[in-house]
């Protein structure tokens, strides 16, 4: 009794010219990246959010939004390459990163 693969996501649809673009644009970038240690953009994203939360104010703002984007890159890239669930779970971690974000940077008062 063999069971079928899970389905992945659809690769029968070519991508559009924006999404060529920012992967062409991408490229060297992400070769960098992939010739760092694996720990490295992790520290420097973890350095990123603790630095904004703790530091608050526009600072804050600036170090937790340079995060976000490179999270939100990092998604943008991916995302057509996930199944249902890996989708899933990078959109819970990102609400729980922006979710974190907004506590710890709005003023309590």
């Amino acid at each position: 009794m063999s069971s079928a693969p899970a389905p992945g996501p659809d690769r029968t649809t070519e991508p559009g010219p924006v999404r060529r673009s920012i992967e062409q644009a991408s490229l060297p970038a992400l070769e960098q990246l992939a010739k760092l240690p694996v720990w490295l953009p992790f520290l420097v994203l973890l350095l990123l959010m603790l630095g904004g939360g703790f530091l608050g104010g526009p600072v804050g703002w600036v170090l937790v939004g340079l995060a976000l984007a490179f999270i939100l890159w990092l998604f943008y890239l991916s995302w057509p390459r996930l199944n249902g669930v890996d989708r899933l779970m990078r959109v819970a971690v990102l609400l729980l990163f922006m979710a974190v974000t907004v506590v710890q940077l709005v003023p309590r008062g």
